[in-house]
């Protein structure tokens, strides 16, 4: 079963997965602290770049099913033009002052 965006624990991924879904890249990038860093798949990756590609330029879409760790680690259905729909896993560590300075992803 889906949460509701609106019902994440964590309102700095809360405002991270509505940014992604509303495709909207300012409010993303806003979420992010300065010199935020990104993995997928375990590898590190240039996050404006993959953002961009995964995200943006591609209609991405997330779908939490389950949320721990306080709401900083997410299971969730993402959909995006490029692959279309897969099981993925995130993970974010989100800084004092609200901002996320790192995330993963990958395939659950």
């Amino acid at each position: 079963m889906t949460i509701q965006t609106s019902k994440l624990s964590d309102p700095t991924v809360r405002a991270f997965v509505e940014a992604v879904n509303a495709h909207d890249r300012d409010s993303f990038m806003s979420v992010l602290a300065p010199g935020a860093t990104m993995a997928d798949d375990g590898t590190d990756r240039d996050l404006t770049d993959w953002v961009d590609r995964e995200i943006f330029f591609s209609n991405g879409h997330l779908d939490v099913d389950n949320e721990s760790n306080q709401g900083r680690d997410l299971l969730a259905s993402y959909r995006n033009d490029t692959y279309g729909e897969m099981r993925t896993r995130w993970h974010f560590e989100v800084e004092d002052d609200g901002r996320i300075s790192r995330f993963e992803t990958g395939q659950a």
